[in-house]
């Protein structure tokens, strides 16, 4: 009897170890905008705090018209006296990559919110279109601890549309 609880105290003890150590990551805030609101309105865009760890975006939006010619440009800003570029900044064309899904940093994106928004299948989109509760975050490369600006600018037509922008904090395994 003594040794089942030795070994139900040893996995224990390895899985708060290896669990304990997972990196964090929380949005702090979220910021939607509209340029042009006769064909793209935004109803909501904010974050709800289930606990002091753990918030969930929230977004709902209306396209007035088929949006049949997308590009996103997406952009990765740290936190360092104001916020600098960092990792990535480019654009791409979400409708080809709707049907090929061959851009490296845009499947990982792609991965996190596949589940929990209505923009999964090709172009065109219309009428409303939702993330819901998207609050699992779990991002594959190895961040440096710190403030986060994820930007993503919504181009139809190659004209801005409409801005997401995501601010989070994250903080990376301690050795």
């Amino acid at each position: 009897m003594d040794h089942r609880l030795v070994i139900f105290a040893v996995s224990v003890i390895f899985g708060f170890l290896v669990c304990g150590e997972a990196p964090f990551v929380k949005m702090t805030n979220a910021v939607c905008k509209s340029y042009n609101q006769s064909w793209v309105v935004v109803h909501y865009c904010r974050l709800k705090a289930y606990s002091r760890s753990k918030t969930s975006l929230n977004i709902n939006i209306t396209l007035s018209e088929p949006a049949r010619n997308i590009h996103v440009h997406l952009k990765m800003m740290k936190r360092a006296n104001g916020y600098k570029p960092f990792l990535f900044d480019y654009t791409l064309d979400a409708c080809e990559f709707m049907r090929r899904r061959n851009q490296p940093f845009a499947k990982i994106v792609w991965n996190l919110i596949r589940n929990v928004s209505t923009v999964n299948h090709t172009c065109p989109y219309e009428g409303v279109q939702m993330l819901s509760d998207f609050h699992r975050i779990d991002i594959p490369l190895p961040l440096p601890s710190g403030e986060y600006l994820f930007l993503m600018d919504w181009l139809f037509d190659l004209k801005p549309q409409f801005a997401t922008n995501v601010y989070f904090t994250f903080v990376e395994d301690n050795p």
